[in-house]
């Protein structure tokens, strides 16, 4: 467990041993917990999930080997890759799960994971808060930076906003989930990150992601920017030299939440001395306080009393209660306040039985986390709905007077504070809060900043102000997005390999429906072609070899001639051919059909009517056309927006209903 992230344990033990001092919320009853260590490998986190669910060494699926705990919640980090394991497995014994990380979209769908409630809530305005202050600094050449591992509902939310308010996207690099370890320097030297001019760069992940792994690996190469991240992002460095880094000025929008004033002085009470069984807290004496630690017992020797974790530097630890761990102590709190419903509950509608209490059972269960209740005697059992029930209805205020809810319709606009890091050397970090945003307020309220407060890397905030233009539709931005360029036209030409194969396929059926109309006429005296109604066959044949010849009419530089005749000659040859076959297909079921066929139906054959067919289909679509000319005739179009760099000539055919 790295350092910072042991903050999260601690306020896990710092907010059950509140709860068990609190004889008004559980009496009679006290909260324990068991800490698993969720692996960076997959593969490893079904195993810590079965130890956990069996009890032993041994593990031992749909079995389990505790008799005196009796768990009573899970709560673990929200990245999809490892809630997505606790859920399938967690699931098929119904054990509800907390989530303490960021909103995980993925998991917001109550349909597929009915068990699962997250603490944190949807950053639903960070892409406003985030081109607010864009705007207040007259930033117009922002660059964008999200791991693909993050909802990218997030990339289309700020893109819109920043279209919105007229500041532009200088480039958007997506850092990829699985080529991060075969990233070398040249890749780095060519991202966009490093060769782009923007001086304002958006980072959207969390440090355990791609994208972290990116910027602790080539932190030497980065330019000096400044950086607009959120706070689960640690920008932590590991730099040594006397002087500032890249990361210094950083600005953070972290969802506001109030501070619970104990929190630092209990950090600065937890020692191996106090908490003996704790193996990770062992671990991280024997590293910075030089400790020696037994490997037997993976306990501290002689230093016990030595040390405090306020000491370490920010980088390793931070004692202010960070965003995750907030999210750890309401959950812990939730586990609590339900079980108190319950055994409300239970004392309310159950009577004493053999002098047992019987409580309904609640089955709920980085690293994960494991908090169970120890009673004397007492076993949990029960019906899982109900329950599921009464956690989603929990709601209570805590100690530092925030409201505490898992329904997301009672979840208010999030208020961010937006924090400045000082990211001094050797590990001297601060974060000061220099402003908030506030969604609810009316529009120009809403961001508050103490400008004298910030710290910048470059020296200066007025950068990328001069005023951003959006290229016309005729033009297109270069790659350095320093000035425009002209579009080029294009169309489908006969020099285009489409083109040249469309045309070969046009001239190659005409060619053979012209040979085929050959063979009808020289054997035009013959019984087959005779019965076959030679007359329509001609007909046919001729108008399908204009049909074919009408296809030579898409290609090449469209004009207003060509736009009108694509679709007007085309429409009277192809309905001309339909008509025909509509007539010989009559005459056969009437030839067919009637044996004895009457005087008038007699008539109707030997006269050729049917052949009125075909002028009658015509002279309609005719009509149709003149209609279509008359009101809305297609015309030469151009479409500047399918082709980066490249206007493309095309025939609009005007109506939509005529088409």
């Amino acid at each position: 467990i790295r350092p910072n992230n042991y903050q999260l344990a601690i306020a896990l033990t710092f907010a059950i041993e509140e709860i068990n001092r609190n004889s008004l919320l559980l009496p009679n009853v006290s909260l324990g917990y068991v800490i698993y260590n969720a692996w960076p490998h997959e593969q490893w986190i079904p195993i810590n999930i079965v130890s956990w669910l069996t009890g032993e060494d041994k593990d031992i699926p749909n079995y389990t080997c505790r008799r005196e705990e009796k768990y009573m919640a899970a709560i673990t980090a929200a990245k999809w890759d490892i809630s997505s394991l606790f859920v399938t497995f967690l699931g098929l014994y119904r054990y509800p799960l907390l989530t303490f990380g960021p909103f995980e979209p993925n998991l917001n769908d109550p349909g597929k994971f009915p068990s699962v409630y997250q603490m944190a809530t949807k950053d639903s305005s960070l892409a406003l808060g985030m081109v607010s202050l864009m705007v207040h600094f007259r930033w117009n050449w922002v660059g964008l930076v999200i791991s693909e591992e993050k909802d990218v509902q997030f990339l289309s939310e700020i893109i819109q906003e920043m279209e919105r308010n007229r500041v532009c996207v200088a480039f958007t690099e997506m850092i990829p989930v699985n080529h991060m370890l075969l990233m070398l320097d040249t890749d780095v030297y060519n991202s966009q990150i490093v060769r782009n001019s923007a001086k304002i760069i958006i980072i959207y992940g969390d440090t355990d992601s791609s994208l972290g792994v990116f910027f602790r690996r080539w932190e030497y190469v980065l330019p000096w920017k400044i950086w607009v991240t959120t706070s689960q992002w640690e920008v932590t460095t590991s730099m040594q030299h006397f002087i500032l880094d890249s990361f210094h000025g950083t600005l953070i929008f972290s969802q506001h939440h109030g501070e619970i004033s104990t929190f630092k002085d209990f950090v600065k009470t937890v020692t191996p001395s106090k908490y003996p069984e704790d193996i990770f807290l062992a671990r991280l004496w024997g590293i910075y306080f030089n400790c020696a630690l037994s490997d037997a017992s993976c306990k501290v020797e002689n230093c016990s009393s030595r040390g405090s974790l306020e000491w370490l530097p920010w980088k390793y630890f931070d004692t202010s209660m960070s965003i995750g761990s907030y999210h750890v102590y309401n959950a812990v709190y939730i586990v609590a306040h339900t079980l108190h419903k319950i055994l409300v509950q239970q004392v309310d509608m159950q009577a004493m039985k053999n002098g047992r209490r019987k409580y309904t059972h609640w089955k709920v269960m980085p690293f994960i986390w494991m908090v169970h209740n120890v009673t004397k005697g007492n076993q949990l059992s029960g019906p899982t709905d109900a329950l599921k029930n009464i956690i989603k209805n929990v709601q209570f205020t805590n100690p530092s007077g925030d409201t505490v809810t898992l329904n997301p319709s009672e979840k208010l606009d999030i208020e961010y504070d937006i924090l400045n890091f000082w990211n001094f050397p050797q590990g001297l970090g601060y974060k000061v809060k220099v402003g908030t945003f506030s969604p609810s307020f009316p529009p120009g309220q809403q961001l508050s900043l103490l400008e004298d407060r910030i710290e910048w890397n470059t020296g200066d905030r007025e950068v990328d102000t001069d005023q951003c233009v959006k290229c016309p539709d005729d033009q297109y931005a270069n790659t350095e997005r320093t000035h425009c360029l002209q579009k080029s036209e294009t169309f489908l030409s006969y020099k285009n390999p489409l083109g040249m194969i469309l045309a070969g396929m046009a001239l190659c059926l005409c060619m053979l429906t012209i040979l085929i109309l050959g063979v009808f006429v020289k054997h035009q005296n013959t019984p087959v072609v005779k019965a076959n109604n030679s007359t329509l066959s001609y007909t046919l044949l001729i108008s399908l070899t204009f049909c074919f010849l009408c296809s030579l009419l898409f290609i090449g530089q469209p004009n207003t001639a060509t736009c009108i005749l694509q679709q007007i000659t085309f429409g009277i040859v192809f309905t001309v051919a339909v008509s025909t076959v509509l007539a010989k297909t009559i005459t056969v079921v009437l030839a067919f059909k009637i044996t004895t066929p009457g005087k008038w139906m007699r008539g109707l054959l030997k006269s050729g009517a049917l052949k009125f067919i075909i002028p009658i289909c015509s002279i309609t679509q005719i009509i149709f056309c003149g209609i279509w000319l008359g009101t809305s005739p297609p015309f030469v179009d151009t479409d500047a927006h399918s082709e980066h760099g490249q206007i493309t000539l095309l025939c609009n055919k005007g109506s939509d209903t005529a088409f």
